[in-house]
């Protein structure tokens, strides 16, 4: 009984800051009482309201800065997109109204490998070009691209032009190449994968994956690829018929 009178309690003062920050009594950007004050406050216990801090926290609304206290900060909001629309990741984020950014990318050579191969249509260990950004909206990382494409097709491309945005509309550009399609499998990868943990900017974050295809106007294998969502963020929907 009192274990549920407690989880009562946080929940309770979690939906009260809660509220506090939508009426606009407490701003972004604002620090919130030091744990003992808010405990005082709500004449709780320390752990109580560390409890509810924790709930706000995952829910993004708050920012922990170690050493200095916890600040009121705006969540992203989530972002719908159909599964059935090939829609580049700049699009979806712009489509939310949110502010697309590129925190990382790295581009390198490597020899093709068999998974790489088989679905490219390439020889086992040819060259392919490896693009890998780390995407984000409103400053914050959301996703994680890591895009395989035979060398034979871009040849020199990223060194003459350097890669911001939207890579369907550089390879349009610069090489001449349209995708039309993708065949798309949806992995719920392991959170050890080092790339979910690159994305876990807070506590619990899931992260859905989808192993890619791409094709261009004459239904050629162009392009391979894993991309990384944060599910906090993103929600992808598929439109199913009988």
């Amino acid at each position: 009984m009192a274990k549920q009178m407690k989880v009562s309690q946080y929940v309770i003062i979690k939906e009260s800051i809660d509220g506090m920050m939508k009426s606009g009594e407490l701003k972004v950007g604002d620090r919130l009482p030091a744990e003992i004050e808010l405990a005082h406050h709500f004449q709780v216990s320390r752990e109580t309201v560390r409890a509810a801090m924790k709930q706000l926290e995952q829910e993004g609304k708050l920012d922990v800065r170690k050493g200095v206290g916890r600040f009121v900060r705006l969540p992203l909001s989530s972002i719908p997109s159909s599964i059935n629309q090939l829609t580049s990741t700049e699009d979806i984020i712009r489509s939310a109204g949110l502010v697309e950014g590129q925190l990382e990318q790295f581009i390198r050579t490597e020899p093709c490998k068999e998974e790489w191969a088989q679905h490219l249509k390439i020889p086992l260990h040819s060259p392919v070009i490896i693009n890998e950004r780390t995407r984000t909206a409103n400053e914050e990382p959301v996703a994680h691209n890591i895009n395989i494409m035979p060398l034979a097709l871009i040849e020199q491309a990223f060194q003459k032009t350097p890669l911001t945005g939207s890579l369907a509309r550089f390879l349009e550009v610069e090489c001449g190449i349209r995708l039309t399609g993708a065949n798309t499998e949806l992995i719920v990868p392991h959170h050890t994968d080092p790339i979910c943990r690159k994305l876990q900017v807070k506590q619990n974050t899931t992260v859905l994956m989808m192993k890619q295809i791409h094709f261009d106007q004459q239904h050629m294998p162009v392009l391979f690829s894993y991309d990384y969502y944060r599910n906090d963020v993103f929600q992808f929907w598929v439109n199913r018929r009988r």
